[in-house]
C-alpha cells in the first residue's frame, strides 16, 4: 500500500459514532448547508417504506432536522414501491418525469444522475432501497464529515457485508473485480473498504461536474472521477457497521462485473470496448443454452452541462 494511502486511512477513515447527532445539527445550522437523501428504487416495496420511515422519524423531525429532503427515485417499478414510499412520507419522483424530453435508459446510474435535477440539497446522500434492518446512522454517518469538514467532498460508507450466515462474504464483485482493478490502476483508492457500496454522500458542487454511467458502473466511476477532480484528501469513508440487503444471483453478478470492468476500461483508455456484450450460460433439458446481454456502455454528461439544470441553478 502506498504511504499516501496509509496516511489517508488514519486521517480520513472514521466511525459513525465519531460525530454525535447534536454536533452535526450544530454544524448544519452554522453552515446553512441543506441535505437531500435519495433512494434509487426498482421494485423495492418490501424495504423502501421501512427505510423512509426511519429517516423521517429520526432525522427529519423538529428534534433532529438533519435531512431537509427525502426523495425516492422510482426507476420504473412494477410493484407497489411508489405507493409504499409515498405512504412512508417520501417524495416519489419517477425517472421519466425528470428531463422528459430525454428518453430514459435503464440502470441505477441513470436515476442517480436525474436525481441531481430532482433535488435541491447542497449535500446529496445516496442510500440503496433494498437495505434490511436499516439504521438511520447510515445517513448521519456519511453526511457528518461533509457538514463538519469543509475539505471533504465525498464520503463512502464502509461496513461488513454478510452473505447469508457467513460474515464478510458479501461484495463478491468488489473482491473479484473492483478491488484488483483499483489496486492495479488507481492505487490511491486501495484504502476504500467498499468502493462499490451504494451508501455515500457528496457535495452537489462535485457531483454536478461528474459524468454518470447509466448502469452499475456508476459507483466505481464516481469514486475514480472524484479522485481526479478533487484529490484523495477530499475523499473519506465512515464505518457504518453491518449492511444487510438482497443478494444477486451469480449471473447477475457476472453482468455487474462486466459493467464494472467496462467502466474502468473506459477511464483507462477513454475509448470503447470492441464488443460490449457478455455471453453467459444456463442449463436446460437439452444442455447448456447461451444467453447474451449488453454491457452498459452509455454515460450521461456532467449535470452542470444540461441547460435545464443550469437554468434552475441560476434562478
Amino acid at each position: 500500500m502506498l504511504e499516501e494511502v496509509e496516511r489517508w486511512l488514519k486521517e480520513r477513515s472514521w466511525s459513525a459514532g465519531d460525530r454525535p447527532l447534536d454536533r452535526l445539527l450544530a454544524a448544519k445550522r452554522a453552515t446553512g448547508r441543506t441535505v437531500s437523501v435519495v433512494l434509487p428504487a426498482l421494485n423495492e416495496e418490501a424495504t423502501v417504506g421501512e427505510i423512509a420511515v426511519a429517516i423521517r422519524r429520526e432525522l427529519m423531525g423538529e428534534a433532529a432536522p438533519l435531512v431537509d429532503e427525502l426523495v425516492v427515485m422510482d426507476s420504473g417499478s412494477t410493484d407497489r414501491t411508489a405507493e409504499v414510499a409515498a405512504a412512508a412520507g417520501a417524495r416519489v419522483v419517477h425517472r421519466d418525469a425528470v428531463l422528459p424530453e430525454l428518453p430514459a435508459l435503464p440502470g441505477k446510474g441513470e436515476v442517480l444522475w436525474r436525481s441531481l435535477l430532482a433535488t435541491s440539497g447542497d449535500i446529496i446522500c445516496f442510500i440503496d432501497a433494498d437495505l434490511r434492518e436499516f439504521d438511520a446512522r447510515f445517513v448521519s454517518g456519511i453526511v457528518g464529515p461533509l457538514l463538519t469538514d469543509p475539505d471533504v467532498h465525498l464520503v463512502k460508507g464502509m461496513y461488513d457485508r454478510p452473505l447469508g450466515n457467513a460474515s464478510g462474504q458479501g461484495g463478491r464483485v468488489t473482491e473479484l473485480v473492483a478491488r484488483p482493478l483499483l489496486n492495479l490502476h488507481w492505487p490511491q483508492l486501495a484504502g476504500f473498504v467498499q468502493p462499490l457500496g451504494g451508501e455515500y454522500a457528496a457535495r452537489r458542487s462535485l457531483l454536478e461536474r461528474l459524468p454518470f454511467p447509466v448502469g452499475y458502473g456508476v459507483e466505481l466511476a464516481i469514486l475514480i472521477d472524484s479522485l481526479h477532480t478533487v484529490g484523495l484528501g477530499a475523499l473519506a469513508q465512515v464505518d457504518l457497521g453491518v449492511r444487510k440487503h438482497r443478494h444477486q444471483d451469480p449471473q447477475a453478478l457476472g453482468r455487474m462485473a462486466a459493467t464494472i470492468y467496462r467502466t474502468a476500461q473506459l477511464r483507462l483508455a477513454r475509448g470503447h470496448l470492441v464488443r460490449p456484450r457478455l455471453t453467459q450460460f444456463d442449463r436446460d433439458e437439452g444442455g447448456f443454452v447461451a444467453r447474451t446481454s449488453a454491457v452498459d456502455t452509455e454515460e450521461r454528461p456532467p449535470m452542470i452541462e444540461i441547460p435545464e439544470y443550469a437554468e434552475r441553478r441560476a434562478a
